[in-house]
């Protein structure tokens, strides 16, 4: 599956991400790559 993510810095540094299909998904990371893999394991958790 595959899965939109919203992308968005993060007011105090970082990155916070969301999956709008997951109600209530969403993680942050330090920098874009880490968010992105915390997003991959969150989906994987939600599911």
């Amino acid at each position: 599956m595959k899965f939109i993510v919203v992308l968005e810095p993060a007011e105090e540094g970082g990155f916070n991400v969301s999956i709008p299909a997951l109600d209530g998904c969403f993680t942050q990371g330090e920098n874009e790559e880490e968010a992105l893999k915390n997003a991959k394991e969150a989906i994987l958790c939600y599911l």
